[in-house]
């Protein structure tokens, strides 16, 4: 992890662009997967969308910020990583409201990808941290 952080710290905007897949790939596991085979997973489709919708604002932010940002990126990111910690929160919070209704798959799904923004989270502070120095 420490290489990684390492390697970013030459090019941190990259960083925008794994964030920017990164809520790419969950807007799309959440509208096509996630709602077409609702049943296995059990989150009610308005939920659904509306995690969507967050998703692909976050990938439009983060990839605008890759492609239009030159300097000043810090407060951009740091943005970015509080909104990820903040979409976690909801998603935490949407798991024990709708716990009842949810399969262990689902329960799985979401558990998985809040530990993975997390790792993104603790990966974008760290490339925060460094190039501060």
């Amino acid at each position: 992890m420490q290489g990684l952080i390492k390697k970013f710290l030459f090019n941190p905007k990259r960083v925008f662009l794994i964030d920017g897949f990164g809520a790419l790939l969950t807007a799309l596991f959440l509208f096509a997967i996630l709602k077409n085979f609702n049943e296995y997973f059990g989150m009610p489709k308005s939920t659904l969308e509306f995690l969507t919708i967050i998703a692909v604002f976050f990938s439009i932010y983060s990839f605008g910020c890759y492609f239009i940002l030159k300097d000043n990126w810090r407060p951009f990111l740091l943005l970015i990583s509080i909104s990820n910690l903040l979409y976690c929160c909801l998603t935490l919070g949407l798991v024990i409201k709708n716990y009842t209704r949810l399969t262990f798959l689902g329960v799985t799904y979401f558990l998985l990808e809040m530990m993975i923004v997390c790792l993104l989270v603790y990966f974008e502070i760290q490339v925060l941290k460094r190039s501060n120095k």
